[in-house]
């Protein structure tokens, strides 16, 4: 399988990171050890920081857009204001988890961003559909899914609030064998809503649980909020979805240099272990 993606070295609260032909130095807040190589970061096609502001430097040395490969699934990148790429690549795992999880499932992604998420189940056979607050991260959601060959699978593509969404799709009677969340921080919703996952995660769960279908695969849950552990998203999703089995991770970016936590994942997952109903 061919992958474009590759951590070359990390440390000083900072990552060094392979897309394909252009190497990126971007800030990481746990990366506390030394790097490896710090000689080799000087090479960086381009370094992004938010010493004083958010600022790129060597930016011109990128293309406005640029295609990668990695976990099977084709991405457009593009490096935006914030630093951000259009893609989080610390999530490769959970993606061939639900390629190998979605056969034949209703799938919903909340919070979906360029939707990696969503490619993964479409590819494993899932029907999905697509949430973000944001239309742009959702048309470039779908540009996505026409680069990996799937702009005809059963993808609904939807720009909402997630609350809203959830209790129109509960009073609809629409249910969904699996939901992938990974809520923000912070974020505002299509009409100026505010997000806080202090304030609104357990809400947004139990609207989940409202949407389940009578026999659901399994809920996945991840976020990159500091503070919040492995532990606290295990008590807080085995609370929500008993008596699913619970199961949590490090996501990590991954390549030549050490590992590299950079958020967690949790899942429920109900009866089957997450497989197709026989």
């Amino acid at each position: 399988m061919n992958d474009d993606y590759e951590l070359i070295d990390s440390g000083g609260g900072r990552k060094f990171e392979r897309f394909g032909r252009f190497t990126l130095v971007r800030p990481c807040s746990q990366a506390l050890w030394r790097p490896e190589n710090p000689a080799a970061w000087t090479r960086a096609s381009a370094t992004f920081d938010r010493e004083e502001g958010n600022r790129w430097h060597g930016r011109s040395a990128l293309p406005p857009e640029w295609t990668i490969e990695t976990a099977g699934i084709r991405f457009k990148l593009s490096g935006t204001d914030f630093g951000h790429l259009g893609i989080f690549p610390e999530q490769r795992a959970q993606w061939n988890w639900i390629r190998a999880h979605a056969s034949g499932a209703q799938v919903l992604n909340l919070f979906a961003y360029s939707g990696g998420s969503t490619l993964a189940a479409a590819q494993g056979g899932a029907e999905v559909c697509h949430l973000d607050a944001s239309k742009g991260m959702v048309q470039w959601a779908r540009e996505n899914a026409a680069l990996n060959g799937l702009q005809d699978r059963p993808i609904r593509w939807i720009v909402d609030d997630v609350h809203k969404f959830l209790r129109r799709e509960f009073r609809r009677e629409r249910r969904y064998d699996a939901v992938i969340l990974d809520p923000p921080t912070f974020g505002r919703g299509a009409s100026g809503e505010t997000y806080k996952i202090e304030r609104d995660l357990q809400e947004t769960l139990v609207l989940v649980k409202g949407v389940l279908s009578e026999r659901p695969r399994f809920v996945l849950f991840s976020s990159h909020t500091p503070g919040l552990s492995c532990q606290v998203a295990e008590n807080i999703l085995a609370q929500a979805f008993a008596p699913a089995r619970v199961e949590s991770g490090e996501m990590l970016l991954e390549g030549a240099g050490r590992p590299c936590p950079s958020g967690i994942y949790c899942r429920a997952v109900f009866g089957n272990g997450g497989e197709a109903a026989v």
